[in-house]
């Protein structure tokens, strides 16, 4: 079969790897049809995060499962499901109390000998409690894939961010980033009620999408300009909840800024470059700070029905569609930010 293989930086590769085959009786076999590249998979790919030569790429996918166990129970050959980005026992105390991502067996894809989400199949270690069937009949429409897709990771991460945020009716909400997380953190803050979604985008093209998920206002502006106009757009008071969707010391800097007094900061940001948190600041203003990998187990049995439905559209985060074979030039794309998120379809 075939997968993407990892060289070093800016050198991804797609190469042929043996067929991936059952190891366990809890175990069930992926054939990918649809996979993705993530914002955290160019942390790799830019040689600023380390990644051994040779590793498997990917961490998100959904497919039609083409073999399983014989301890599998709940899922079926022939069942398409979805993949989030973590996998799970679903049987440990963290699984059983909703932490998920401290589930004390889990581990990521392509990890050790685990297969990528980039690739042709995938061997799912503790398969009733990692994957989420989704109708046959529905697999069939390809306009509902990028949807189902960014289930396995963006759009549940972008939730979490608002989650942890304390988004609700009425709230007034700054969001930082305009990658798919961010935009997908404008979708989950205008399905939570959000009277007021304050968008952080800098590019044309990302901001109107936000606008179409829910932003009410775009801030155009970075740095000290940004915290001025979102002062003034809030009567100098700052917003109830920011939710952080990058990482970096200036989108700290921001979401300290524009934080109200008794504000909480929801964040998904992967810490590249962040600042040390100062607890006095924390404590002058009573800001709350909640966030981390977003447990995902948890948020797709909320989020999916809404997807099938049509009530729940976060496609338009995907604005390119490439082959395995064209892996490489995903890649890059989404480095030059000629893309927001690329799909790729192996079908």
């Amino acid at each position: 079969m075939q997968a993407g293989i990892f060289h070093g930086a800016n050198d991804v590769r797609v190469e042929e790897v043996p067929d991936s085959k059952l190891k366990s009786p809890v175990e069930a076999i992926v054939r990918v049809t649809y996979s993705c590249i993530c914002g955290s998979d160019l942390w790799s790919y830019r040689g600023l995060s380390p990644k051994d030569k040779g590793a498997r790429l990917g961490h998100e996918f959904i497919g039609e499962v083409v073999e399983v166990g014989k301890k599998v129970s709940k899922i079926k050959k022939g069942d398409f499901v979805i993949a989030p980005f973590w996998m799970i026992d679903g049987t440990c105390l963290m699984c059983k109390q909703g932490s998920s991502m401290a589930c004390l067996n889990g581990s990521a894809w392509s990890r050790g000998d685990y297969d990528g989400g980039q690739g042709e199949m995938v061997r799912v270690p503790f398969a009733d409690a990692s994957l989420f069937p989704f109708p046959v009949r529905k697999a069939l429409s390809k306009k509902l894939m990028p949807a189902l897709l960014s289930l396995t990771d963006v759009m549940c991460t972008g939730h979490h961010a608002a989650v942890c945020a304390g988004v609700s009716k009425g709230s007034t909400v700054a969001v930082i980033g305009d990658g798919a997380v961010g935009l997908c953190a404008v979708l989950a803050s205008k399905r939570l009620g959000a009277k007021r979604i304050i968008h952080l985008s800098s590019h044309k093209d990302r901001a109107a999408i936000g606008k179409k998920f829910g932003a009410t206002e775009t801030v155009s502006e970075r740095g000290e300009a940004a915290l001025a106009k979102i002062k003034k757009l809030t009567k100098g008071i700052g917003v109830d909840c920011v939710l952080e969707c990058v990482g970096t010391k200036e989108s700290w800097d921001s979401a300290f800024g524009i934080a109200k007094e008794g504000g909480k900061i929801g964040w998904v940001g992967i810490p590249y470059g962040a600042p040390e948190i100062k607890l006095a600041d924390l404590f002058g203003k009573n800001v709350g700070i909640v966030g981390g990998r977003a447990p995902a187990h948890l948020y797709i049995p909320q989020l999916l029905p809404e997807v099938l439905s049509g009530k729940l559209d976060p496609s338009a985060i995907f604005d390119k569609t490439i082959k395995l074979k064209d892996l490489d030039a995903g890649y890059k794309a989404m480095d030059q930010r000629k893309a927001i998120k690329v799909m790729i379809d192996l079908t």
